[in-house]
């Protein structure tokens, strides 16, 4: 689809068009889904922050800006944000029940069936994703994984173009002290 013809849908959906919505959802659902995957634990937590992106578009319609005619790059900015809001209130949330007494329980058999899946992400590059700084991280999805330019991401997450290579930089740096046994970290896209 040009980026004439998401403007279009866009103007239109922003006027109430229900239809033209649920093409720009159908058009931008799996990158923001694969986003939400990279960042979070499971994918029903992945499937809750796409939906809640989706829900924060539309409630957001107004002001939302779009990147060369596109609205993917508020959408994984967005779905970024989410998932570190999931993540911070899943790991209080364990917190406080770590906190509370407790009987030892039997093993729930869905949760024995579930243990260790993986979701296509290591964990240790998800946990590094996660340390770096909220903008950091989210300019290093955009750019890596997204194959957003770096101009454009930055303009997305309002910062200069040098200030934009400056970080990018920096999170790739920081993300290879990390995990150096681990060289392949971003090789999907060759970004790091």
């Amino acid at each position: 689809m040009s980026e004439q013809d998401e403007a279009l849908l866009w103007r239109r959906a922003c006027g109430g068009d229900a239809q033209a919505f649920a093409a720009v959802f159908d058009l931008h659902r799996d990158r923001v889904y694969g986003q939400a995957v990279r960042l979070l634990d499971t994918r029903s937590d992945a499937e809750n922050v796409t939906a809640s992106t989706f829900l924060e578009l539309w409630r957001r319609r107004a002001v939302v800006r779009l990147v060369n005619g596109s609205v993917l790059p508020w959408l994984l900015v967005t779905t970024a944000n989410l998932a570190r809001n999931a993540a911070r209130a899943r790991r209080r949330y364990r917190d406080f029940l770590a906190r509370l007494p407790h009987e030892p329980a039997a093993s729930d058999a869905a949760d024995v069936a579930l243990a260790g899946r993986d979701v296509g992400v290591d964990p240790r590059l998800r946990q590094a994703l996660r340390s770096l700084p909220e903008r950091d991280m989210a300019l290093l999805i955009l750019v890596a994984y997204e194959d957003c330019a770096v101009a454009d991401a930055a303009a997305l997450l309002g910062m200069t173009l040098a200030a934009a290579k400056t970080r990018l930089h920096r999170a790739r740096h920081r993300i290879r002290e990390q995990l150096p046994d681990f060289p392949a970290a971003l090789d999907r896209t060759g970004a790091l």
